[in-house]
């Protein structure tokens, strides 16, 4: 099988790959990051959330390739649950201002270390966590000052398939991106 070129590659530099090729734990933010940040509500108060399809293939792979996704979540969402539960994401924690300590919980019972860990974030509440992990990442439409901490800022836009574009930088650095495209490239029989 042929190395497959992703087309950020040229964007995702050595220093980059080595922070990305040892991280286990992947702990994302929703509302900015899953989502595109908008919160909508129907005439009667309901809450409704959009979730990009890309988005959670690129985190199944990532799980089927081994490593473990997270999510930390200030807000409380029925919507978030359903989803999360959908996908198969086993660390889901909501209601959580304190992401960083969050994810401090969440790494003492995995035996992880910060270099470890990708944080992917959008505003200051996240800050402290994407500063603390071995690699943090945000998107372009986040929070200025978070952009200046992150090690990487993705291309697409929070809920436009930017967690894909880090989960394909993951796979990418640990060597599983092929692997993963591969059941999509071969020839029918």
């Amino acid at each position: 099988m042929t190395q497959t070129a992703h087309p950020l590659q040229a964007h995702w530099d050595a220093a980059l790959k080595a922070k990305a090729s040892g991280i286990r734990l992947i702990a994302l933010d929703v509302d900015g990051i899953m989502s595109d940040g908008r919160l909508y509500f129907s005439a009667s108060g309901d809450e409704l959330k959009a979730f990009n399809i890309l988005d959670g293939l690129g985190l199944k792979q990532l799980m089927q390739a081994g490593i473990t996704v997270a999510v930390i979540t200030g807000r409380r969402s029925p919507l978030t649950e359903k989803r999360m539960s959908d996908l198969g994401i086993p660390h889901l924690m909501q209601g959580r201002e304190d992401k960083k300590v969050a994810l401090l919980e969440l790494i003492r019972t995995m035996n992880l270390e910060p270099e470890q860990i990708a944080y992917m974030g959008d505003d200051l509440p996240d800050l402290p966590a994407l500063r603390f992990a071995g690699l943090g990442i945000t998107v372009p439409n986040g929070y200025w000052l978070v952009q200046q901490h992150a090690d990487y800022c993705t291309r697409s836009q929070g809920g436009q398939g930017a967690v894909r574009e880090a989960c394909d930088l993951l796979l990418w650095a640990q060597g599983h991106l092929d692997t993963t495209l591969a059941p999509y490239l071969d020839e029918p029989t």
